[in-house]
């Protein structure tokens, strides 16, 4: 088995929906996760300075580290979250 991680991207004032949907993805992913966990804010650091990071559609809220046969695997997996902008999904050395 491999590692990969989901990043999950945006954020909207959740419903009772949405924390359920949620609650139901991480139900059906509890075999295959590894670690998980969510953001409360950051900073960017650049050339040009420090920036706060705007909670809004653009920022990372949380990830999933699993385990997975592939890529592919890892992707069918994410397609099964209930993201509010994106998911992104990387695999882990």
């Amino acid at each position: 088995m491999k590692k990969f991680m989901l990043l999950h991207f945006g954020f909207e004032q959740p419903t009772a929906e949405i924390m359920q949907a949620w609650k139901n993805w991480f139900e059906s992913i509890a075999d295959k996760q590894l670690d998980q966990g969510g953001f409360a804010g950051g900073r960017e650091i650049s050339a040009d300075g420090t920036r706060d990071l705007p909670w809004d559609m653009q920022c990372i809220t949380g990830y999933n580290i699993i385990a997975a046969e592939s890529l592919d695997a890892a992707e069918e997996i994410a397609k099964s979250n209930p993201f509010i902008s994106g998911i992104r999904i990387y695999e882990l050395r």
